[in-house]
C-alpha cells in the first residue's frame, strides 16, 4: 500500500489521465501512508491541468465520505507543512518546492473549506493521524497536525519575502488562513467554551516571537501594496482567461477559492494592481486580532450540572489574545522609545514604520477593513495614537473619514459607527482639537452644497458632523450615532478657533432643527395625553413611548446648548462668526428661556447677546447695516469681552471606552468584511455567527455587507464618560 502503480503519462509530461488518477486516488477509500510515493506525484501536478467543475464537486464529496478512514486531509496538511519547511531554507529553494507547496495549499484549502461548510453538527475534520502510521518523529514531535501546519504557514508568511517566485504561494497561504479560520462562522455571535476552532487556537498557541513577526509582516504587506510582481507568462494558468487549473474549476458548492487570485491577475479591467496580498493580509490580521478564546473555569468544568448558555457565560473567561497584544505594543521603528515602565519585554515589541502606516491608511480608508484597522490601532495602541496626534498633516486621515461620512447614504451603518468613534477618540486630545483649526483647506471639490475656500479643517469637521446629525435624524434615527456626533462636537467646542461663518450658521441651525422637533413632540404628547384620559391601555403605552423620545430630544437639545456655551465661555474672543450667527438667529433661543433643563444655559447666551446688542445700539446710525459692518463691530468688541455675568459650567469631556463584551460586535463584523471581499463563496446555511436570511444571495456571490442598513448587526457597544 506504500507504493503507487505506474500512472499514464504523455511524452514524459503529466496528462489529464494522470491528474484524474492521482486526484481520484486522493479522495478514494484506500489510505496511503505519509511515506508513500503517491504524495510526491500528487504534489508535482502541473499548475495548468484542467478538470471539469462537476468532477471537483464529486471529489470533495468523496473525500468528505472517506476522510474519517483515510485521514488524507491530515496527510495533505502534513505534506503542506513539510513543503513550507523546505521553502524557508536559507541555502536556496528549488522552484519545484514552491510548486509542490502551491499544489498542497490548493488541495488543502478546497477540501478543508468543503468539510467546514458542509458540517452537520460537530466539526469532524479528522486531523489526527492513525497510531499505526509511521510519522517522522523528528518532524512532527508532539505537535498536533493543526499546530504543525499553522506554525509552518505562519513562519513562511513571516520570514519569506514576497518575490516573483513566492508571490503565488504567499497569496494562497493567506487564502488558506481565511479558510482554516472560517470555523468561526459556524459558532454563535457570542464566543462560548464549546466553540471548535482548531486552526485559530493553534495560531494563538504559537511563540510570541513568531506571532510578533506575523503581525509585522501582515501590516507590511498592507503598507507595501505592491503590484503583481511576477511575469504572468511563467504561469500558463494565469496568462489566459480561458485557462483554469483543476482546482480553479470548483463549483459554488465547493471551494472556488483560487478564483480569488485568478480574478485579480487575469482581470481585463486592469485591476490587478489593487494589491491582492495587501487586501487579504489585513483581513487575516483582523480575524486574528479580534479572536476571543472562551475558556471555562476549572471549578465549573469539574462540577457542572447545567449547560445553560447563561451559566456557561458566567463561569467562563477569555484567554489573552497574543496577536491583539502584539498590535497594541507595536512601536515606531524610527524611534528608540524609552520604556518608562521598566518593561523587561520591551525589546520584543514589534517595530513598524508609523509614517508609512499613517499614509497608507489615509489612502485606503474608503475600504471598511482599513477603517477597522485604524480603529484597532487608535483604540489599543497608545504609541500610534500619540504619533497620529502630533502629525501636522492630519488632513491625510481626516479628509477620507469626512468624505465617507459625507456619503453616509452609501456606507454601511457599522462603517459610520467606526468612523465616528475614530473621530471621538481623536477629539479626546486637546492638542488635536487645537491643531485642526490651524490647518487650512484650499478647497473641498467633493463637497457640493457650497463652495468652500480657505476653510479650516476644524470648521469643516464641524460642518460634516452636523450634516451627519441631520442625516441621522431624517434617515437612520439612531440615538447611538447621534450621541457620538454630539459628544465629538462637545470635545471640540472649547478649542474652536475662528470657526467659519458657514460652520457657525450650521451650528445654530442644528439647534433650531432640534428645537422644532422637540416642540412638535411635546405638542403631540400633550394631545395624546389629553386623548388618553379614558385610561386606555394602548393610549398610555403610546404616551410612554413619546415621553421616551421627548426625553431623548431634551438631552440632544441640552448637549447642543452646552456646545454653544463652551464656545462662548472658553473661546468667544476667537470666534466672532459664532457670535454673529447667534445674534442673527437669536429668536430661536427665546422659547426656552424658562425651560427648567435649559434656562441656565440660555441665560449665558442672552448675556452674550445683551453685551453685543448694547454695543451695536451704541454705534447704530440711521440706515441698515451690512453684514461686514455688523461683523466688524462684533470683532472689535470681542477684544473687550471679559465674560462678566457668565455662569461657569463644568467643561464637558467625553471619552470612549469599550463595553465588557466588544467581541459580540467585532467578530461578526470582521467576518462580514472578509466574506464581502475575499472573492469566494460560503454556504450560507452553515453560518451561525450572524443572521444571513436577508443577505443570502449576497453571501453566495461573495458581496456580503455592501448595503447593510442600521440594525442588521448589534452596535459596537461603548461607554461615553463625560
Amino acid at each position: 500500500m506504500g507504493s503507487v502503480p505506474s500512472t499514464p503519462r504523455k511524452s514524459g509530461t503529466f496528462s489529464p489521465e494522470t491528474a484524474e488518477y492521482l486526484i481520484g486516488t486522493l479522495v478514494d477509500n484506500q489510505p496511503f501512508p505519509l511515506s508513500s510515493e503517491f504524495w510526491q506525484k500528487l504534489l508535482e501536478l502541473p499548475l495548468n491541468v484542467q478538470w471539469p467543475a462537476q468532477r471537483v464537486q464529486q471529489a470533495c464529496e468523496l473525500l468528505a465520505k472517506n476522510n474519517c478512514h483515510t485521514r488524507h486531509l491530515a496527510k495533505i496538511l502534513f505534506h503542506l507543512a513539510c513543503c513550507l519547511q523546505q521553502s524557508v531554507s536559507s541555502s536556496g529553494v528549488s522552484p519545484l518546492v514552491y510548486k509542490k507547496a502551491v499544489n498542497a495549499v490548493y488541495f488543502s484549502s478546497i477540501f478543508l473549506k468543503y468539510l467546514i461548510e458542509s458540517v452537520q453538527g460537530d466539526i469532524q475534520l479528522y486531523l489526527s493521524i492513525e497510531d499505526n502510521e509511521a510519522v517522522p518523529k523528528d518532524v512532527l514531535r508532539d505537535q498536533t497536525i493543526e499546530n504543525f501546519v499553522m506554525r509552518n504557514v505562519l513562519n513562511f508568511i513571516a520570514s519569506v519575502e514576497v518575490s516573483p517566485d513566492t508571490f503565488l504561494l504567499h497569496l494562497e497561504l493567506l487564502n488558506f488562513m481565511i479558510i482554516a479560520m472560517s470555523t468561526q462562522l459556524l459558532c454563535g455571535s457570542s464566543p462560548g467554551p464549546n466553540d471548535v476552532n482548531p486552526f485559530l487556537d493553534a495560531a494563538m498557541a504559537q511563540d510570541s516571537s513568531l506571532i510578533g513577526s506575523v503581525v509585522r509582516r501582515l501590516l507590511l504587506n498592507f503598507m507595501m501594496r505592491s503590484d503583481v510582481p511576477f511575469n504572468r507568462a511563467t504561469y500558463s494558468i494565469l496568462s489566459d482567461g480561458s485557462q483554469s487549473s483543476v482546482l480553479q474549476r470548483v463549483g459554488s458548492a465547493a471551494a472556488n477559492i483560487v478564483l480569488f487570485p485568478f480574478s485579480y491577475l487575469v482581470s481585463s479591467s486592469g485591476e490587478g494592481s489593487k494589491g491582492p496580498i495587501a487586501d487579504i493580509s489585513i483581513h487575516v490580521l483582523l480575524v486574528l486580532v479580534h479572536y476571543h478564546k472562551c475558556v471555562m473555569s476549572e471549578d465549573y468544568a469539574n462540577n457542572k450540572s447545567s449547560t445553560s448558555d447563561f451559566l456557561l457565560k458566567e463561569n467562563s473567561h477569555f484567554s489573552e489574545n497574543p496577536y491583539c497584544k502584539a498590535l497594541e505594543h507595536a512601536n515606531d521603528c524610527e524611534l528608540d522609545r524609552v520604556d518608562i515602565e521598566g518593561n523587561a519585554h520591551s525589546a520584543q515589541h514589534i517595530k513598524l514604520p508609523f509614517a508609512l502606516l499613517f499614509d497608507t491608511l489615509g489612502i485606503c480608508l474608503a475600504d471598511e477593513a482599513a477603517v477597522l484597522l485604524l480603529y484597532s490601532l487608535l483604540q489599543g495602541n497608545s504609541a500610534f495614537l500619540e504619533y497620529v496626534l502630533v502629525r501636522t498633516d492630519l488632513d491625510t486621515l481626516l479628509m477620507p473619514i469626512l468624505e465617507a461620512l459625507y456619503n453616509a447614504s452609501t456606507r454601511t451603518a457599522n462603517q459610520i459607527y467606526m468612523l465616528l468613534i475614530i473621530l471621538l477618540i481623536l477629539s479626546q486630545d486637546s492638542s488635536f482639537n487645537a491643531s485642526i483649526h490651524k490647518l487650512i483647506l484650499t478647497g473641498v471639490p467633493w463637497y457640493k452644497e457650497r463652495l468652500l475656500h480657505q476653510t479650516s479643517l476644524g470648521s469643516f469637521m464641524v460642518i460634516i458632523l452636523i450634516r451627519t446629525v441631520q442625516y441621522n435624524l431624517s434617515k437612520l434615527r439612531d440615538v447611538y450615532l447621534q450621541t457620538t456626533c454630539l459628544a465629538t462636537l462637545a470635545n471640540m467646542a472649547p478649542h474652536v478657533h475662528r470657526l467659519s461663518a458657514y460652520a457657525s450658521q450650521r451650528l445654530v441651525s442644528l439647534f433650531d432643527m432640534l428645537s422644532r422637533k422637540y416642540n412638535k413632540l411635546a405638542e403631540h404628547k400633550d394631545n395624546k395625553l389629553h386623548a388618553a384620559k379614558g385610561n386606555s391601555f394602548e393610549g398610555n403605552n403610546l404616551v410612554e413611548d413619546m415621553s421616551t423620545e421627548l426625553h431623548i430630544y431634551t438631552d440632544f437639545l441640552r448637549l447642543v446648548l452646552e456646545i454653544i456655551n463652551a464656545i462662548l465661555t472658553y473661546a468667544l474672543p476667537r470666534n466672532p462668526e459664532v457670535v454673529y450667527a447667534i445674534m442673527h438667529r437669536q429668536e430661536v433661543f427665546q422659547p426656552f428661556k424658562n425651560h427648567p433643563r435649559f434656562n441656565e444655559l440660555i441665560d449665558n447666551i442672552y448675556t452674550v447677546l445683551d453685551f453685543f446688542n448694547s454695543h451695536m445700539d451704541a454705534q447704530r446710525e440711521n440706515g441698515d447695516w451690512s453684514v461686514n459692518e455688523v461683523l466688524q463691530v462684533i470683532t472689535v468688541n470681542c477684544r473687550s469681552w471679559r465674560g462678566d455675568g457668565m455662569k461657569m459650567f463644568t467643561q464637558l469631556r467625553f471619552t470612549y471606552e469599550q463595553e465588557s463584551h466588544p467581541e459580540e460586535f467585532f467578530i461578526p463584523y470582521v467576518w462580514q468584511l472578509v466574506l464581502s471581499h475575499c472573492g469566494f463563496s460560503f454556504n450560507t446555511g452553515a453560518i451561525n455567527l450572524f443572521p444571513v436570511d436577508l443577505q443570502t444571495e449576497g453571501l453566495e456571490n461573495g458581496v456580503v455587507g455592501s448595503t447593510l442598513q442600521n440594525g442588521d448587526f448589534d452596535k459596537p457597544e461603548y461607554q461615553l464618560d463625560p
